[in-house]
């Protein structure tokens, strides 16, 4: 199982927009999130960043999250909930939301 960890801005005046929207995401999108072997997954919200995290269960990361990506319901979620974000400028390319490193963990 591997643990990770992200980051991304919320654009203030969309942010009520965004908890509305979390708060029945389409069942399309719960079906392949679970799918690609993603469980407990949580977004958290403070001073206008939002930060993810879920843990992925799979054998090939790189793979389930390019077939996520190729899914044309969750391109169209992406679609609707990208205006409201902003992503940090440190990212790395490629990315939307910003990878964060695990400093520490206990079980």
């Amino acid at each position: 199982m591997e643990r990770h960890g992200s980051i991304i801005r919320v654009r203030p005046s969309r942010l009520e927009e965004y908890k509305a929207c979390h708060a029945r995401v389409w069942p399309d999108v719960l079906a392949m999130i679970k799918n690609c072997h993603i469980k407990n997954y949580s977004i958290y919200y403070k001073d206008g960043f939002l930060f993810s995290y879920f843990e992925y269960t799979g054998g090939d990361y790189a793979a389930d999250m390019a077939r996520m990506a190729a899914d044309p319901k969750t391109q169209e979620w992406w679609a609707y909930v990208k205006p409201m974000q902003e992503p940090l400028p440190t990212r790395k390319d490629g990315e939307w939301w910003a990878e964060m490193d695990e400093v520490f963990h206990q079980e």
